[in-house]
């Protein structure tokens, strides 16, 4: 009896165990099945997110991205994210190295982002898409370092590898240029470029567009009637330029000045001895500036300076390619606030409009 009760319960105990056994298997089955769902679920989610979900914010301060030459992927993302363009960063990863984005060698450039977009237009736009340009605009600039800072607002070069460039005797000497008539590539307009434009390959442009000025209009004929070379055309400009800012009068002014070189005068030109102290934020030329010593300070020197003393528009370079033809050696701002001149032929006449000036500047306190 005792041998037969044991047996029932060693078997009741072996029947349990096995349901035991049976029952942990069975969840661990349902655990591996529930973790290979959800590993599932995410490889599926994932793409279904990086390719049809929005990833780039619905607004953005700022729709451009710029990817500098030599970045890597790491620091591409770091600046996607900095500018707040990928929201998900865990699957902009993922699906760059799914789209092999990842193994590409980065872009360089300036990129429009459009709001909303996925992230595999995203990388597709950043792998492919066309680059937004700039406008790199030029006018006024006195200095190549005001050109250097200027520029570098505009393209990926900076201010300081720019101005090295501008003063590179090698680089200059290759071009046709030195540091003193280099002013003289730079033709004031809005140019259309690529943000990731270098500084060679903006000095190239610059070159390419100031040819394409002289090959217009019958330019450098005109230069050679003047006897002139283009260097020196843009220089006597650049005189012009700072003289007035009346397009009008700017043929007459030029005619001024053709005359004296004409008879071997000194131009005796206001804003060259400015230019040669610096003294930009002066308002009246003293005897210092008119005596310091300096080759483009035409009150010493004869002749035309070295180089330009500033940017010369193009309505002062077609000045003094079609100057005004007439007998005036000498001019005087009027004694009002126009900002025009008064002209002279004769040194007598040029001193009775120089003194009614003067009474004027007093007045003002000038």
């Amino acid at each position: 009896m005792l041998s037969s009760i044991f047996r029932n319960e060693s078997g009741s105990l072996k029947n349990q165990e096995i349901a035991e056994n049976k029952s942990s298997m069975f969840r661990k089955i349902l655990i591996v099945a529930a973790v290979a769902l959800a590993i599932g679920a995410y490889f599926a989610w994932e793409p279904i997110k990086g390719f049809w979900l929005p990833s780039v914010p619905d607004k953005l301060e700022n729709p451009y991205v710029h990817i500098p030459t030599g970045a890597d992927f790491d620091e591409v993302v770091a600046i996607l994210k900095k500018g707040g363009f990928i929201k998900d960063e865990v699957n902009f990863r993922w699906l760059s190295e799914q789209m092999k984005y990842r193994k590409d060698k980065m872009r360089s450039g300036r990129f429009k982002v459009e709001p909303g977009w996925t992230n595999r237009q995203l990388i597709q736009h950043l792998r492919n898409g066309e680059q937004a340009p700039v406008k790199v605009v030029l006018n006024n600039e006195r200095l190549l370092e005001e050109v250097a800072g200027k520029v570098a607002r505009f393209i990926e070069a900076d201010s300081l590898t720019l101005i090295r460039m501008f003063k590179d005797p090698a680089s200059l000497q290759e071009l046709g240029y030195n540091e003193e008539t280099l002013m003289t590539a730079f033709i004031p307009n809005t140019y259309e470029m690529y943000w990731n434009t270098d500084a060679k390959a903006f000095l190239q442009r610059m070159i390419k567009e100031h040819n394409n000025f002289w090959e217009k209009d019958n330019r450098r004929a005109k230069a050679q009637a003047q006897g002139l070379t283009e260097k020196e055309v843009y220089t006597l400009a650049s005189i012009v330029e700072r003289e007035t800012n009346a397009v009008s009068e700017k043929p007459t002014i030029a005619g001024v000045y053709l005359n004296r070189l004409k008879i071997g005068m000194k131009l005796q030109a206001d804003p060259t001895s400015v230019f040669a102290t610096r003294d930009f934020t002066t308002r009246r030329v003293t005897d210092y500036h008119t005596s310091f010593d300096s080759p483009y300070n035409t009150y010493v020197y004869k002749g035309l300076p070295p180089g330009p003393i500033s940017m010369a528009s193009i309505p002062s370079l077609d000045a003094v390619l079609n100057p005004q033809k007439h007998n005036y050696l000498y001019f005087c701002a009027k004694p009002d606030e126009s900002g025009t001149h008064t002209f002279a032929e004769t040194f007598a006449a040029h001193k009775v409009n120089a003194s009614k000036f003067q009474a004027y500047a007093r007045t003002r306190k000038y």
